[in-house]
């Protein structure tokens, strides 16, 4: 396993979910009531509001996950499967580097 790679690809992912996380900040602000738009755009914006406060949620979640896999990735257990302690294939790491199960205990979930 090429733990370097791996390791690029985690910080590439880090970066681009911390400018995500900036975003979304931005996007789910508080709507002030004195702003004078229409009923319906004010209903379509706390819509707008809630989903990117979900979206948010979910980016700082994946945040934490990966900042723990930056510093799991030069233990030794890096790369073993949680549930069955089985390696996680690499691909699996570069495409969800945060991943701490094998794609045969993912899919049972």
């Amino acid at each position: 396993m090429d733990k370097e790679k791996i390791k690029n690809k985690i910080q590439q992912n880090l970066a681009f979910i911390k400018e995500e996380i900036k975003e979304l900040k931005l996007l789910t602000q508080p709507i002030s009531p004195e702003n004078s738009i229409g009923r319906i755009s004010r209903m379509d914006a706390i819509n707008n509001k809630t989903i990117n406060d979900r979206a948010l949620l979910k980016a700082e979640d994946k945040l934490r996950k990966l900042e723990l896999a930056i510093v799991r990735v030069d233990e030794e257990d890096f790369g073993k499967c949680r549930s069955c302690n089985g390696v996680i294939q690499e691909g699996r790491l570069l495409l969800i580097p945060e991943s701490n199960t094998c794609v045969s205990c993912a899919s049972k979930k």
